[in-house]
């Protein structure tokens, strides 16, 4: 009983002292954010240990979590406590007025057995399709909560396929010795037939089989992998405290959820990951995300809501949503919007993040036949290293490439015929970008817009960027630059091509080339360029022949 209450009061300090960290959450936002409050939790507590539970690594407790689930939730919620140990377990289902909390030296370990899992119909890259259940799932739930700074472990391992060209030899060998398969062509390690199955079957699907009925998933049920932490079409959700690692597919997917909060969480994967995503917040509401580190195999924090048909039926956008002090230290981007964003995206700030090594730091993708806008997004305060493509990136002929193209994937053909513009016509416009600092870049940024769907009113300020090479900037319209400066080890700092109504005010280039800026494309009109600091630049701005001759303003 002392053990509980202590526990309880524990609990309570933290929530204080949560709360009064959040008030400064709100600060410098730049749009009407409601407040998300933390979920109310009833002062009620009880341990796994109290159904039968053993956490010791080897006893199975699936049903003494659902008992202690269901006693707590017949006493009007509370608390599930996990003690230090090792608790294995299949699904864990979650209910309203609950709060799963994992103690010090905790560690949650789900199953590899897939016969655990069974196909539930589910959301998954955007699309309605089946996938085996997640190991922490809920839906439809009211107040919500998974704290303490234990671990949840996913068992990814058991799950994943694994690139030959992603790993070390040693690695590979033991993996070849493990069991499971190869492709065909050697390149790719499956951990079962049903796998392979799966993986063959997806060919120009992404990870979403083109089946029409539950029955045709049966044959590759392991090739369907579930996001970690599934939690849908709830409203007062926080997850606070605990590390979640070694997802099978992506690993924290809130679903259409309003009043989510999400902090103080420690998210990672192997960098070999397939689809490791760190989290996909998709089609939610009035969201906090902040004190959390990313190390992951594919993006890190990731804005999402829904896919092409899909996304745009369901049409719910994810929409204010707070990013504050996060770190991300690998992933395929640092702070991503998209490529499923059909559904729309807006009202999005991004401050105080700090991204080491990730592919891309901020990363814009979609494509044609998605559809959506993606507007009033506020991005400020991001410091990056090591960038091995561009800090900033923006990418409308987005092919489901990783940043840095692996064996088996060929850069994205971008077609530059004009296309009708109708509701499969994806927008991203209004989006504010300042006080960015970044060193050891490959590019330093790419803006690649649609040919029928210019990138639309991009404002940079108060940039600075070490890279290899400039700026790209490609079918876009209304792009401001204040106070940017780009250093490169060679070429234009920055090439400008059919793009329109550009304002490039005290910009500064330094590369040991000639040339600050190079405009070109026939469709390039309404350039105006302020005097700037030239730096080391031979040649102010070079015009190519095709470009009008009133084009290109010098003030």
């Amino acid at each position: 009983m002392k053990k509980k209450l202590f526990l309880l009061a524990l609990l309570s300090a933290n929530l204080l002292l949560a709360q009064q960290n959040q008030t400064t959450i709100y600060e410098d936002v730049e749009f009407e954010m409601p407040q998300v409050n933390p979920p109310a939790i009833p002062d009620y507590s009880v341990s796994v240990s109290d159904f039968g539970g053993v956490g010791d690594g080897l006893t199975r407790n699936t049903e003494a979590f659902a008992k202690a689930i269901d006693a707590v939730v017949a006493k009007g919620g509370g608390h599930v406590n996990v003690p230090r140990g090792i608790w294995l377990t299949g699904p864990i289902t979650l209910q309203s007025n609950l709060d799963l909390h994992l103690e010090d030296g905790a560690l949650l370990l789900f199953t590899k057995d897939k016969d655990d899992y069974p196909l539930v119909a589910i959301s998954f890259e955007g699309l309605e399709t089946y996938r085996c259940l997640s190991p922490i799932n809920g839906k439809d739930l009211v107040n919500v909560s998974i704290t303490g700074r234990g671990t949840i472990d996913g068992n990814g391992d058991a799950w994943r396929a694994v690139k030959k060209s992603k790993v070390t030899d040693s690695h590979w060998k033991q993996l070849v010795k493990s069991g499971g398969l190869l492709s065909d062509d050697g390149k790719n390690w499956y951990p079962s037939a049903s796998y392979k199955v799966g993986a063959d079957a997806t060919a120009g699907f992404f990870n979403v089989p083109d089946a029409s009925s539950k029955d045709d998933f049966v044959a590759f049920k392991d090739f369907l992998r579930p996001v970690m932490i599934s939690i849908q079409t709830s409203k007062n959700v926080m997850l606070d405290g605990p590390t979640f690692q070694n997802s099978p597919a992506w690993n924290i997917h809130p679903l259409m959820c309003e009043n989510v909060i999400l902090r103080n969480l420690n998210v990672r994967n192997p960098w070999y990951s397939q689809n490791g995503d760190g989290l996909d917040l998709e089609s939610c509401k009035n969201v906090l995300i902040y004190n959390n580190t990313f190390d992951v195999g594919d993006d890190a924090i990731c804005i999402k809501s829904g896919k092409d048909e899909d996304g745009r039926k369901r049409g719910i956008p994810t929409e204010n949503v707070i990013i504050k002090n996060n770190i991300v230290y690998h992933g395929h981007g640092g702070f991503v919007v998209g490529s499923e964003m059909s559904g729309g995206v807006k009202n999005v700030h991004v401050s105080k993040c700090t991204f080491m090594g990730t592919d891309v730091g901020l990363r814009f993708k979609s494509t044609r036949g998605r559809g959506g806008v993606v507007e009033n997004i506020f991005i400020s305060d991001i410091d990056m290293i090591n960038i091995p493509t561009e800090p900033i990136r923006f990418n409308l002929f987005y092919g489901g490439q990783s940043p840095v193209l692996e064996e088996d994937q060929e850069a994205a053909v971008v077609d530059e015929a004009l296309m009708p513009v109708t509701e499969k016509t994806p927008s991203f416009k209004d989006i504010y970008i300042k006080n960015v600092t970044a060193v050891g870049s490959g590019t330093a940024a790419y803006f690649q817009g649609l040919p029928e769907m210019n990138l639309k009113n991009i404002n940079l300020e108060n940039v600075y960027i070490e890279a290899k090479k400039g700026i790209s900037m490609v079918d876009a319209d209304g792009i401001s630059f204040k106070g940017v400066t780009v250093v490169t080890d060679k070429g234009f700092p920055l090439t400008i091509y059919n793009t329109k109504n550009i304002s490039i005010s005290g910009f500064e280039g330094k590369t040991p080339d000639s040339g600050l800026v190079r405009v070109l494309g026939a469709k390039t009109d309404k350039v105006t360029l302020v005097e700037s600091d030239y730096g080391d630049c031979k040649t102010e701005v070079v015009i190519g022949k095709e470009v009008g001759k009133k084009a290109v303003k010098l003030k």
